[in-house]
């Protein structure tokens, strides 16, 4: 496919962001083990049931879908920038979710103590922060692409957490012709709204750009509706149900290589 552009995916695309809550999480876990003898896992499991519960029941809940922030992604964000009305709201819910949500996960195991709720609703974000987590072959992948295609990067989030994940990775945001973030737009992917700016920032027509990313739901189906090109990176195997299908389906980034100069 002789394609000009390519629009990558940020979160589990180029930065293994799964991987850095996964260890923040076990670092913070290990911190009530410590303290209260709790099981690291089980807690772990009852926080994200707690968080996700939380999130989905504040008014807040339908612009963070629309945006495209998860619940993990509140338990650090700090909702500081952005335009809309919602994220203040944010802004000013964020310390009591992130208390609430560790307070309760602990309760969910018998150990009942807010300060040390408190206390791990903080531990939380700094282990986060500390864990900027990029693939082995993001960088090898955007040397290779750099100066032969215009790059744009196309992220779902609240604009002062997305900034801040590549403040964690400074040698990524230079190999990006355009940073395009759902937050500061107004809308996220999958609407088509948003791919359209992309294009109209690039200056290219659908067919002579590729969409790379992790998420059938947000990614291909946005770059689908669009008419641009989908490859749809796919690392742990997963099963892909049928009514979102990719023109493309890769387990590694050097794969989109021989695509681009089929």
């Amino acid at each position: 496919m002789a394609k000009q552009a390519v629009l990558f995916d940020l979160d589990d695309t180029l930065l293994w962001d799964e991987r850095s809550v996964a260890e923040a999480f076990q670092a913070t876990c290990r911190v009530a083990a410590e303290k209260r003898g709790v099981d690291p896992d089980a807690l772990e499991e009852a926080v994200r049931r707690e968080a996700r519960a939380l999130y989905e029941s504040y008014e807040t809940f339908p612009f963070t879908k629309m945006i495209g922030i998860n619940p993990f992604e509140g338990l650090w964000a700090r909702f500081s920038e952005g335009e809309q009305d919602e994220f203040r709201k944010l802004e000013r819910i964020a310390p009591t979710y992130r208390k609430q949500a560790w307070t309760r996960g602990l309760k969910a195991l018998g150990v009942d103590d807010e300060q040390l709720g408190a206390e791990l609703a903080e531990r939380f974000p700094a282990e986060r922060r500390a864990r900027p987590l990029v693939y082995d072959e993001t960088f090898r992948v955007l040397d290779m692409l750099k100066g032969s295609y215009r790059l744009l990067l196309l992220t779902n989030g609240s604009p002062d957490l997305q900034k801040e994940k590549l403040a964690g990775v400074p040698e990524l945001a230079p190999y990006f012709d355009h940073i395009v973030i759902s937050g500061e737009f107004g809308e996220g992917k999958p609407a088509v709204s948003i791919f359209r700016h992309a294009l109209a920032l690039l200056g290219h027509e659908p067919e002579d750009c590729v969409m790379v990313g992790d998420k059938l739901t947000t990614d291909i189906k946005g770059a689908n509706a669009a008419g641009i090109t989908s490859v749809w990176i796919n690392r742990d195997n997963k099963a892909r149900a049928d009514d979102i299908v990719p023109d493309y389906e890769i387990r590694n980034l050097e794969e989109l290589l021989p695509l681009l100069k089929a």
